[in-house]
């Protein structure tokens, strides 16, 4: 069977490094995706895009728009979130939602990137942030007790992830994007746009959603635009360079993030009394055996999936590890960049789906071409008796957001368990004194995922995506959500295995 995920938070949780020191270190905390229950949404897969006032403006309409899912399908309309997000916010707030994360298009709101700021764009975020507001207003303050003065200042907590994926055509065709030193200047100027537009109501802001995700599958597999890839590691892309290319994204990505981060603390935190930080994929690695080998890909697995993002912004450089197996193919912070990004976070965000078997792989052919998952040399099972897989990314895909990765039904009882498990241990790893600030579902809707198309619906909420009118239909998920918010049910946790117990189970 495959690993118990409850207890798996709670091991995550405690073993991530903590900031101790920088502006910020008072105030670090380590927040993952309970003290409010949210949901997050991402910009292109709930979206109609093309209704900016220019088309093909995201790398998502370049030659590899078409063909990358199974079934050909894009998200040239998706859930159609811009048409009807009120509609959707007053469903946000008939389910009891207390916060809301969506990411902004960098393109619909700057089209080319830089320059000029898209008029139709900033009025739509500078909606959709007051319907939130006035909306959350309406479920916290209607009935205040006697005597009490009831402060509607926060609404529905607002959460704002400036980038997941969808990046500016133009520079993209200009310095190949995240390949670029050069985004890093673009992506600051972006940052300050949202940040005096918006940051009078946004209080928490990510930077870059899941980096490494954005490094390995748009620029060593190619599954995701920029569709960057070569062989035999990808073999479905026009240009790139797979050995090298995915350090370099997540390098300048990094840097980018610190860029916006230091110029959030300078320039509006004082003002706006908000907090940044950014958002890592993650699963939680066992060791398929006892042995010395395993359990050193275990350690091998962490640090270049959760540590290759976090470890420099915590001690400011990649973990050893990734220094001895890249080599010369991944680039090198300078003492200035290492203290820019060392504690440039004032918390961090954890995807995580789930728990995978690791297994070593470093008897694989150290000849020749090598990418990033020949450097980590690790073999990845959902379960013990499956076939292995040396991609952790193809396990991703597999696996979806919860194994709702078949056909759903608005009966989706999996899902009711999978939620109430994840929480469970959400609340486990709070008891042993894990700082964490809040826990989001993955997805208030059924949106275009990137990695299926339609054919993996992970939403509480069931969309009709043959219904030209896309409507929306509660499944029995969002009932159940809707009832948690309002305490009308609870999670017995005590039924849960504590990590320990798990692990001393395990290696018996």
């Amino acid at each position: 069977m495959s690993p118990n995920p409850n207890p798996d938070l709670d091991g995550l949780m405690r073993g991530l490094p903590v900031k101790t020191e920088g502006p910020q270190a008072s105030g670090t905390l380590l927040l993952i995706q309970v003290c409010l229950l949210w949901d997050g949404r991402v910009s292109y897969m709930i979206k109609k895009i093309h209704i900016c006032v220019q088309q093909k403006v995201y790398i998502f309409y370049g030659p590899k728009h078409k063909g990358r899912m199974a079934d050909n399908s894009t998200g040239d309309r998706a859930a159609a979130g811009y048409h009807k997000y009120k509609e959707d916010v007053k469903l946000m707030s008939d389910t009891g939602l207390e916060a809301y994360r969506f990411s902004i298009s960098w393109s619909r709101l700057i089209p080319r990137g830089r320059g000029p700021i898209n008029p139709k764009g900033l009025e739509y975020y500078n909606d959709l942030i007051d319907k939130l507001v006035k909306r959350g207003a309406q479920i916290f303050c209607a009935i205040p007790k006697k005597g009490e003065i009831c402060d509607c200042s926060m609404g529905i907590e607002i959460h704002v992830t400036l980038y997941h994926l969808d990046f500016p055509q133009a520079l993209q065709d200009e310095y190949n994007g995240w390949l670029s030193p050069r985004i890093i200047e673009d992506f600051t100027a972006y940052a300050d746009v949202c940040f005096r537009e918006f940051g009078d109501l946004v209080r928490h802001w990510t930077t870059v959603g899941e980096p490494n995700v954005l490094s390995i599958a748009g620029y060593d597999s190619g599954v995701i635009p920029p569709c960057r890839c070569s062989p035999p590691f990808g073999t479905s892309c026009a240009a790139g360079d797979s050995t090298v290319e995915p350090y370099f994204a997540a390098h300048n990505s990094i840097l980018a993030h610190a860029s916006a981060v230091r110029l959030y603390w300078d320039k509006y935190q004082a003002k706006q009394k908000g907090v940044v930080g950014t958002n890592i994929y993650s699963f939680w690695p066992y060791p398929l055996s006892r042995s010395c080998a395993d359990i050193d890909a275990v350690q091998r697995v962490l640090d270049f999936t959760i540590g290759w993002i976090l470890d420099p912004l915590v001690y400011g450089d990649y973990p050893e590890i990734m220094k001895k197996q890249a080599g010369s193919r991944i680039p090198s912070f300078t003492k200035e960049q290492s203290e820019l990004i060392r504690g440039s976070a004032d918390f961090i965000g954890i995807n995580h789906y789930k728990s995978l078997y690791v297994s070593d792989g470093s008897n694989r052919e150290k000849a020749g071409l090598r990418d990033y998952n020949a450097d980590m040399a690790a073999h990845f099972r959902v379960s013990r008796n499956d076939t292995p897989s040396d991609k952790c990314l193809s396990i991703y895909q597999i696996l979806g957001f919860g194994q709702f990765d078949k056909e759903d039904s608005l009966n989706d009882t999996e899902r009711v368990e999978y939620l109430s498990s994840y929480m469970g241990g959400t609340l486990a790893a709070l008891r042993n004194g894990a700082n964490v600030k809040g826990y989001f579902v993955w997805s208030f809707l059924d949106v275009f995922e990137l990695f299926a198309g339609y054919h993996s619906p992970f939403g509480l909420h069931h969309v009709d995506f043959e219904d030209p009118s896309l409507p929306r239909q509660p499944k029995l998920s969002a009932q159940w959500y809707s009832k948690f918010l309002r305490s009308e049910i609870g999670i017995n946790i005590e039924k849960m295995v504590s990590p320990d117990e798990h692990e001393h189970a395990y290696y018996q």
